[in-house]
C-alpha cells in the first residue's frame, strides 16, 4: 500500500553519567578523584534510501528512542558512546515539527541525512571539580537528557513527469501503455487512489520517471475529494501531461478547472510546462467532436492532441512531446529551503521566567532545567554546586524580589526545591 503520511515520536539518547571517584592504590593514600566522564547519547538521524518508494514502514513502528550513552568508570576511564538510530525514509520526504508546524527539512538526493534529535552529551566526572581550596570534590554531573519531537513525514513523489486530468479520464492506463507500471484500472471515478511510477524509455540512453497522480475535483485546494493528496505529489513534478477525458460534456472546461485548482494549492503550479492531450480516439463520438475540441483550445491558444492510451493511438508522440518539454525545463530549485542539518534553537542561559502558582513559584528556563536534570540530587557537592548557579544566573534575586518567602516551593520542571535565604 502506498502511504503519504505519517507522525512519528523520536527521541535521542541521555548522556551517561560521570563518576564520583577517588584513587586508591597500595602506598597511594590520597590519590585524588579519578572519575571518568559519561558517554555522549545516541542522535536520531533520518537517512534516505533510494529504495523505499512509501512510507508504510511507519504504520507498525511509531516511537524512535536511540540508545544512551554509559556511565564514566574509575581510573579516568570515559563511557562509551551510544551508537546513533538511523531511520530510512524514501526520497521526497519532508520532515515538519509536529507540534510547532516547523519545516525540520527536505529529503531528496540518496544517502541524504537530518539529525531530528541530538543526544545528550555525557555528565562530567569529579575529575573536572578538583581545585587547590576542593581538592576531593564529591562533585559529578548526570548526563544531559536526550531531545523528544513528534515529527510529520510527507512524501513528495519524485518524478519528472506527471500525469494530471479529472477522475476517469485514463490516466492509469496511458502510465501502463508508456511504462512497465500495472495500476489499477476500470471504468468509474477515482480507481486510482495512491500515486503510481513508472520509467519509460525515451531512447537507448534516455530514460524518464511518470507519476499517475489521483483525480481532481472542484475544490480540490481545499482538500475536497482526494485534494491535498493530489496537490502534493503534483510539487515534485517538472512537467505535466494533462490528459482530458474526451467523452466528458466540456473538455475545456475540465482543463481550465484543473489548472485553477492547482494555482489555488500553490501558485508556481501554474507555471509547470504542460503537454495537453485529448484522450479516447478509440471512440467515435470523440473522433466526432475533435474537430470542435480543437477549435476551442486554439482560441484559448492551448496547443491540443488526440490520443487514445487503450489502443495506444498517438501516445508514442505524447511521450517525446513530453521529455522534450523536459529537457528544456530546469531542475526543480530547491535552494530556498532549509538545509537538512540540525540547528539547535539559540537561547541565552541567562533568560528565565518565574511564575507564581497557587502551591508556589515555578521557573521556566531550558537551560537551568538542563542543569537541574543533570544534578545528581544526592551528591552535596553536586547540589551546592547548583545552588551556586542560581545565585550567578540572579535567580535567587529574583525570587526573593518576587515576593518568595522562606520555606516556599520552588518548581523546575519535575523537581521540588526549597527556598531558603
Amino acid at each position: 500500500m502506498f502511504i503519504d503520511q505519517a507522525e512519528i515520536e523520536v527521541k535521542s539518547g541521555k548522556g551517561g553519567d560521570g563518576m564520583v571517584h577517588f584513587r586508591r592504590e597500595k602506598y597511594v593514600p590520597r590519590g585524588g578523584p579519578d572519575g571518568g566522564d559519561g558517554g555522549r547519547g545516541g542522535d536520531v538521524i533520518l537517512e534516505v534510501r533510494p529504495t523505499l518508494n512509501t512510507l508504510a514502514a511507519f504504520r507498525h513502528t511509531a516511537r524512535y528512542t536511540a540508545e544512551d550513552g554509559r556511565g564514566g568508570g574509575s581510573q579516568n576511564r570515559a563511557g562509551r558512546g551510544a551508537e546513533d538510530l538511523v531511520v530510512p525514509v524514501p526520497p521526497g520526504t519532508v520532515v515538519y515539527d509536529a507540534v510547532s508546524g516547523e519545516l525540520l527539512g527536505d529529503l531528496t538526493a540518496p544517502g541524504q541525512r537530518l539529525v531530528v534529535c541530538k543526544g545528550g552529551r555525557g555528565g562530567r566526572g569529579n575529575t573536572h571539580f578538583k581545585s587547590s581550596i576542593n581538592q576531593v570534590p564529591r562533585t559529578a554531573e548526570r548526563g544531559e537528557p536526550g531531545e523528544q519531537k513528534r515529527l510529520r513525514l510527507e512524501l513528495k513523489l519524485i518524478a519528472d513527469i506527471g500525469i494530471v486530468g479529472v477522475p476517469n479520464a485514463g490516466k492509469s492506463t496511458l502510465l501502463s501503455v508508456l511504462t512497465n507500471a500495472k495500476p489499477k484500472i476500470a471504468d468509474y471515478p477515482f480507481t486510482t487512489l495512491e500515486p503510481n511510477l513508472g520509467v519509460a524509455s525515451v531512447d537507448e540512453e534516455t530514460t524518464v520517471v511518470l507519476a499517475d497522480i489521483p483525480g481532481l475535483i472542484e475544490g480540490a485546494s481545499h482538500g475536497a475529494g482526494l485534494g491535498f493528496e493530489f496537490l502534493r505529489h503534483v510539487a515534485r513534478t517538472r512537467v505535466l501531461i494533462h490528459l482530458l477525458d474526451g467523452l466528458s460534456p466540456d473538455p475545456l472546461a475540465d482543463y481550465a478547472q484543473i489548472n485553477a485548482e492547482m494555482a489555488l494549492f500553490d501558485p508556481r503550479l501554474r507555471e509547470k510546462p504542460q503537454v495537453v492531450a485529448v484522450n479516447k480516439a478509440d471512440q467515435p463520438e470523440v473522433q466526432e467532436r475533435w474537430k470542435e475540441f480543437r477549435t476551442k483550445f486554439k482560441k484559448q491558444k492551448v496547443n491540443v492532441v488526440l490520443v487514445s492510451a487503450l489502443a495506444r493511438t498517438g501516445v508514442r508522440e505524447l511521450l517525446l512531446e513530453a521529455a522534450q518539454r523536459l529537457a528544456e525545463t530546469p531542475a526543480l530549485k530547491e535552494a530556498a529551503l532549509p538545509l537538512p542539518v540540525y540547528r539547535p534553537t539559540e537561547e541565552d542561559p541567562r533568560d528565565f521566567k518565574i511564575v507564581r502558582e497557587t502551591d508556589g513559584w515555578r521557573i521556566h528556563s531550558k537551560a537551568i532545567q538542563r542543569a537541574a536534570d543533570m544534578t545528581p540530587w544526592d551528591q552535596p557537592g553536586s547540589v551546592r554546586r547548583f545552588q551556586k548557579l542560581m545565585e550567578r544566573l540572579g535567580v535567587d534575586k529574583a525570587l526573593r524580589e518576587a515576593g518568595a518567602q522562606e520555606g516556599d516551593t520552588v518548581f523546575i520542571g519535575e523537581y521540588e526545591l526549597e527556598y531558603q535565604e
